[in-house]
């Protein structure tokens, strides 16, 4: 589809009209009149004479004529260049039906509690969020997916999009204490509700994967719990964490031994119930499974189509045929020449 940007520069076509209408105009000279005197001969047969001198107009030169219509078509491709000409590509962008998915990431200090082995090795409970979390969000094609890290606060670190591997690489960079050593799980539940409000319902859903200790923030778990269900957001919780009184974790460098990280799994399956999902335990690839086969049970998104026209400037043409006028009128300037002093052609 062919346009011009800025249509209303096509009023400077009137400009040489005005200017010549103005230039052209004779000056008003007031006749003045001295008493006793008159400053006008009349001839008695004033007809006549006119008819005697009356002569044709000398027509005009063809490299004059020439001339006006080169500098005619010099103003003519100038002003289209600047009305600024575009073709207008259409491109069409299809989003196939998928689900709204928020992820609330733990990322308190308990985080680092090392009760977690995989292949005979000692690793933290962010390390298993990370595995766990990283294979979901690569199994989700065609869903958005928002990421909401927390600790002492909540934070967004990615919106709700369709790039996975971005937020697979923010996932990546995620460590314990990066949001404070506390563990506000309420207000990133309020977050991610405040998210995804926004979305169509019935495909709106937030995984929280925390280890159940709510110890910071000014939401109280349950009351988020309770304020996604009235906006029927759908809460799948995936507790993190083990059932052991003395918990290892690492510290400035070395493993201590803490009994103050305990696993609260009953607040984990409290929130699910509240919000109407279901709560797993992140353990092995078994519980991932469930997990996908529960949201794939839910009612998707619509499938979205979108059409955006890329401009494709032209301007370029003109100005360069403007370019070409000028330099023939530079080669050849024998129609400017021919005018004579007084205003005539010769």
């Amino acid at each position: 589809m062919f346009e011009f940007h800025w249509p209303w520069m096509a009023l400077l076509l009137l400009l040489p009209l005005l200017i010549r209408f103005f230039w052209s105009r004779p000056p008003n000279k007031q006749h003045e009149s001295v008493e006793g005197t008159q400053t006008t001969l009349l001839h008695p047969t004033l007809a006549h004479l006119q008819d005697a001198f009356h002569t044709r107009q000398p027509r005009q030169p063809l490299s004059a004529r020439l001339h006006s219509w080169l500098l005619h078509l010099l103003w003519l491709a100038l002003v289209l260049a600047l009305m600024r000409p575009q073709w207008l590509e259409p491109y069409t962008e299809n989003r196939t039906a998928g689900y709204d998915l928020m992820l609330a990431v733990d990322a308190s200090h308990s985080m680092n509690a090392l009760d977690f082995t995989l292949n005979d090795e000692q690793v933290s409970r962010m390390q298993v969020v990370k595995g766990v979390v990283a294979k979901f969000i690569e199994g989700r094609q065609g869903d958005r997916i928002g990421l909401v890290v927390f600790g002492s606060k909540a934070y967004v670190l990615s919106p709700l999009t369709y790039d996975r591997k971005a937020v697979n690489s923010l996932l990546s960079e995620v460590i314990p204490r990066i949001a404070g050593d506390g563990t506000a799980i309420g207000d990133a539940l309020g977050l991610g509700v405040k998210k995804l409000r926004e979305r169509p319902q019935g495909s709106r859903v937030l995984l929280l994967i925390a280890d159940g200790e709510n110890t910071a923030g000014t939401i109280p778990p349950l009351k988020a719990a309770q304020l996604a269900a009235e906006e029927g957001i759908r809460i799948y919780s995936i507790g993190v964490g083990s059932d052991k009184k003395r918990v290892p974790i690492m510290e400035n460098g070395r493993i201590i031994t803490r009994t103050d990280l305990g696993f609260n799994e009953a607040v984990m399956r409290e929130i699910a119930e509240a919000a109407d999902g279901a709560y797993f335990r992140a353990t092995d690839t078994a519980a991932l499974e469930k997990i996908y086969q529960h949201i794939d049970e839910l009612e998707k998104t619509e499938a979205e189509s979108r059409t955006v026209f890329i401009p494709q400037p032209l301007y370029y043409w003109p100005l360069s045929a403007a370019l070409l006028l000028l330099l023939v009128l530079g080669i050849y300037p024998e129609g400017r020449q021919r005018r004579l002093r007084g205003g005539g052609y010769a």
